[in-house]
């Protein structure tokens, strides 16, 4: 697993000063661009050592690279986040007898900030045992999506993966039902259909729903039952019924 998959980087002078401030993050490293400078800085450097935490100036390129944009303002902070996981542990931790049942939602080009912070919050409080989060086609996985999630992000099971297709094909592999959440003509309503042992829910898009190269594997389709015409429901909503809908039946 790449190293950096151990962490999520905050950055911006208040959303890591904010992080540096709350005692129940652990921050391993601090990192500000070589020519930052100024007074909006010196809180985080105080609040840094005061904490002990490692302070590395480094290049405006690197930056870039761990937050994965430029609108950085010179400070990222390196998080950690211990149930964060890469696609292949996670299959290792969930392979044979050792974690049989088991359920994750998989997020398939799922672009706005605000829809995967709240997938994660919902399916970290209903005990999802994690959520695929693409690098690719997916929101970052920087402030806009730890905000979004009230900080529940950090302790979420979030599985990385390159991609959704990378995802689906190693769950398949592991015995994961591959499932999408969809108005499928073939689609059964999902209170009603049978819940597998081990499931991989795919969750798509805010406009058009699951990409082609996600239905290329599902094997199956589920549908939320909709009145009045509503034609659908916004993803995050609709990941947060399946969440529940698989504590229900656990606890049933």
């Amino acid at each position: 697993m790449n190293p950096r998959n151990r962490y999520l980087a905050v950055h911006g002078r208040k959303p890591v000063l904010e992080a540096l401030r709350d005692p129940e993050l652990r921050i391993a490293k601090v990192l500000v661009a070589d020519d930052a400078r100024g007074p909006a800085l010196e809180p985080v450097l105080t609040e840094a050592k005061r904490r002990g935490v490692t302070i590395e100036r480094t290049r405006e390129s690197r930056l870039n690279a761990v937050a994965r944009t430029s609108r950085h303002q010179g400070v990222v902070a390196d998080v950690i986040a211990p149930n964060l996981a890469g696609l292949g542990e996670f299959c290792e931790r969930r392979r044979g007898g050792r974690a049989h049942r088991t359920a994750v939602l998989v997020l398939d080009g799922v672009t706005t900030p605000a829809n995967v912070g709240m997938v994660l919050r919902s399916a970290t409080a209903a005990g999802i045992e994690g959520v695929v989060v693409p690098e690719a086609g997916t929101a970052e996985l920087g402030p806009l999506v730890i905000k979004a999630s009230a900080g529940v992000a950090f302790r979420s099971p979030i599985v990385r993966s390159a991609t959704t297709a990378e995802a689906l094909d190693a769950l398949a592999d592991e015995r994961f039902e591959i499932v999408g959440l969809d108005t499928h003509p073939d689609a059964v309503d999902l209170f009603a259909a049978p819940l597998p042992e081990r499931v991989a829910f795919v969750v798509g898009n805010e406009a058009s729903g699951l990409s082609p190269e996600a239905r290329e594997r599902v094997g199956a389709y589920r549908s939320i039952p909709l009145a009045a015409g509503v034609e659908s429901l916004n993803v995050a909503c609709a990941a947060t019924l399946v969440a529940y809908e698989i504590t229900r039946r656990r606890t049933a």
